[in-house]
């Protein structure tokens, strides 16, 4: 019985320095990843827009700051830059009166939303996507001190707060364009409320509503080829399959009623492992190009102007907001999808700094091409809006 005791102690013991050995290790494996990670010699801590890496020639600097959970951005023909949030429930008119690019007055639109993250602007009218509803401002910028009480365009929507979230945007067609994200990670809704996990469009009044696209899990970023007038959309891929899948995706839906596989294949290659034995890959349209494993991202642009330097005209520009979950972090950049033929052939980042070691001061949300050719940039976690130019 003493023997035992002892032989029982022994193992304890060795239990105690085998676990002290790797726990030791896994701080070495950790601090071998952290040197992997490039660290920019910049700023105070690492804090900042010297810390900003572009290609040469490029500068970037505040555009507007101080504008809390800046998100998605719509431009009116008068330079008026409307900014959505998603936390704050408020909606922001930033101003350049000095015509030297740089704004002079952010003015709060509305507060007491319902997650306004999405703006879009027609014909006078601002619209603001809140979690269940559109909403349209009348004559908005003729009442920027004073706006007026806001008209429902649609709330056929639904409530769920889930990738509840919308971005949109009008379509060369002349429609509105609204997502619906899934209300989970992964979960199956078909056949339940076909609304989910779409790109959904109506007119502008909000009349003929309409499923355009199918199988999207969440799009926060879409926009139209300027020569083809196709629609782009980036997609964000589910969770918890491992740090390096599934990918985030950028899609291309060049008509109405393409399926993209969602819940039951994930870019485009990766059934689901609960949903993918009801349905296979081959069904469905695979993404144009797949992006970085959960790099979130998010509003996505064609350049169509001509300040950038040939080589970036007609290609797309994204925003990464960064993984949330990662071991280690990616995405918090913006990066370049490259068009040949109308096909993507690369993808690279074109601003990237924002995520220093393991920690992210900024997180990129949307992108803006100006009337002078700047890319403006939104960044919700250090509440500003940059513009990157050339020469």
């Amino acid at each position: 019985m003493i023997k035992s005791q002892k032989m029982v102690g022994e193992m304890k013991g060795t239990r105690i320095i085998l676990g002290f050995f790797a726990v030791i290790a896994l701080i070495f494996v950790a601090y071998a990843a952290l040197r992997t990670i490039p660290l920019n010699d910049c700023g105070e801590n690492g804090i900042g827009l010297d810390c900003i890496e572009l290609p040469p020639g490029f500068s970037i600097g505040y555009y507007a700051e101080n504008i809390e959970g800046a998100r998605s951005m719509a431009l009116s023909p008068n330079g008026t830059i409307f900014v959505g949030s998603r936390d704050t429930g408020k909606v922001y008119a930033v101003l350049d009166r000095n015509n030297d690019s740089k704004a002079d007055e952010v003015l709060v639109l509305a507060e007491g939303l319902d997650m306004p993250n999405g703006v879009a602007f027609r014909n006078g009218s601002l619209y603001v996507a809140e979690v269940s509803r559109v909403i349209r401002y009348d004559e908005i910028e003729a009442r920027l001190e004073n706006p007026p009480e806001p008209v429902v365009v649609n709330d056929n929507f639904p409530s769920d707060r889930a990738h509840g979230w919308k971005y949109i945007k009008f379509g060369p067609d002349g429609k509105l364009y609204v997502p619906v994200g899934m209300p989970c990670n992964v979960c199956n809704k078909e056949g339940e409320d076909e609304r989910y996990g779409t790109i959904m469009r109506m007119e502008p009044d909000g009349s003929q509503l309409e499923i355009f696209a199918k199988g999207v899990r969440n799009s926060v970023g879409f926009d139209w080829n300027p020569r083809t007038e196709e629609l782009w959309f980036t997609d964000n891929g589910r969770d918890w399959l491992g740090d390096d899948a599934p990918p985030d995706e950028l899609n291309r839906a060049p008509v109405k009623g393409m399926h993209f596989g969602f819940p039951y294949c994930h870019g485009g290659d990766i059934p689901d492992p609960e949903f993918g034995k009801l349905r296979n890959c081959s069904e469905f349209t695979p993404p144009e190009m797949k992006l970085g494993p959960h790099v979130a991202a998010l509003g996505m642009t064609f350049y169509t102007d001509t300040m950038f330097p040939e080589e970036y005209r007609n290609q797309i520009f994204i925003a990464e907001h960064g993984s949330w979950n990662r071991k280690i972090p990616i995405g918090y950049r913006v990066s370049l999808v490259r068009l040949e033929n109308g096909k993507p052939v690369s993808y690279e980042p074109f601003a990237n700094g924002w995520l220093q070691g393991l920690a992210a001061w900024g997180r990129p949300v949307d992108v803006l091409v100006m009337p002078d050719g700047a890319l403006l940039v939104s960044d919700d976690k250090n509440n500003a809006i940059y513009r990157i130019s050339y020469g």
